[in-house]
């Protein structure tokens, strides 16, 4: 009777005076605990080599399991027909292609129904070659093509082109390619800011940015815009919002700047900007616009914005804009911005 009583206090609640088996001036209980969970795990074996105790997770005894009846096991609710999906994709094209509407839960969206594959990049097999040859039990093996009608002919042709040879009119030799000219001498800013160094830091303020400012130049818009990015922008990351900002408006006429925003809305929302500190114009815009897209993402606390561009577009200008004071480094060369900057605004 003693015995059991002992053995029921000590199924409940541990004693402080049990100890464990391994416990001892060197470990205590915990450790001991620890080391028997690394050596746990494994099988067991006696003297003869056969399985007294399975190792953990790898008993062959299955309890029974019940599943879960569920009606969408018996029925595909994911169907769509023909004509309900032309009317989806012509609608939902008229709203993605519109710069100023923004697509939101695009993962519980089926947006790779936007896209008709059998449409892009169709070719016409049959106006090269016919059905019988192509798809018919005569089909034929494709083989290259050759300018000569039989092997009598390839020789021939081989033949003449080697003993009309001139080893002196071979442009791919190094003895015939000319060597007598040097580089122009060019001063160190026109090579700043073109290394490939700079491509590793353009993606990462890409990559952890949830709205990007692309910076243009308002004397040259076009040729200050970054076709690899956008198109990047658009395949890889379509959920990053892109905004034009047509910096230096003052420096041009104002009906210049009226007509380029103009031209460039009809891609991406675009504003027209003028860095200072003390006279600045379109500030108040910007904060408008970044605040609607900071209530997009309601889940976070607070939204990235990266400001991308080529060099001497005035990035640092627009920062030192935003934050009424100067907390980036401008020059008027350019490379003067080496690496990624991280500024709070508030």
């Amino acid at each position: 009777m003693g015995v059991q009583k002992k053995d029921t206090s000590r199924a409940g609640k541990v004693p402080g005076n049990l100890k464990l088996k391994g416990e001892n001036f060197y470990r205590d209980r915990k450790k001991v605990q620890y080391v028997n969970m690394l050596r746990g795990g494994r099988a067991k074996y006696d003297s003869k080599g056969n399985l007294v105790k399975a190792a953990a997770f790898q008993s062959h005894d299955a309890a029974p399991a019940r599943i879960e009846p569920n009606r969408k096991w018996f029925g595909n609710t994911r169907v769509i027909g023909q004509k309900a999906l032309e009317e989806f994709r012509e609608q939902m094209a008229a709203k993605i292609n519109d710069p100023y509407q923004v697509l939101l839960r695009r993962s519980k969206l089926p947006t790779s129904l936007l896209h008709d594959n059998t449409r892009i990049g169709r070719v016409n097999m049959l106006q090269t070659e016919t059905f019988s040859d192509t798809f018919g039990p005569k089909a034929q093996r494709k083989r290259p093509k050759l300018n000569v009608e039989g092997y009598e002919q390839l020789v021939q042709t081989i033949t003449s082109s080697n003993e009309n040879y001139d080893h002196k009119k071979d442009a791919n030799l190094l003895a015939n390619q000319q060597s007598e000219f040097t580089d122009a001498t060019r001063d160190w800013y026109f090579g700043a800011g073109t290394s490939k160094r700079i491509w590793n830091e353009l993606y990462k303020v890409v990559d952890s940015s949830d709205v990007i400012l692309h910076v243009l130049d308002a004397r040259d818009p076009e040729g200050t815009r970054c076709r690899h990015v956008e198109k990047y922008l658009k395949t890889e990351v379509p959920h990053k919002h892109l905004i034009y900002i047509l910096n230096k408006v003052d420096l041009v006429p104002t009906w210049v700047t009226a007509r380029w925003v103009k031209v460039l809305s009809r891609e991406h929302p675009t504003l027209a900007f003028h860095a200072s500190i003390t006279k600045s114009f379109g500030k108040g815009s910007l904060i408008q616009l970044l605040r609607q897209f900071t209530r997009l993402h309601a889940d976070k606390r607070q939204i990235s914005v990266g400001l991308i561009g080529y060099p001497n577009t005035g990035k640092s200008s627009i920062i030192n804009t935003l934050r009424q004071k100067k907390v980036c480094n401008v020059a008027p060369v350019p490379g003067e911005t080496k690496v990624w900057q991280y500024i709070t605004m508030t």
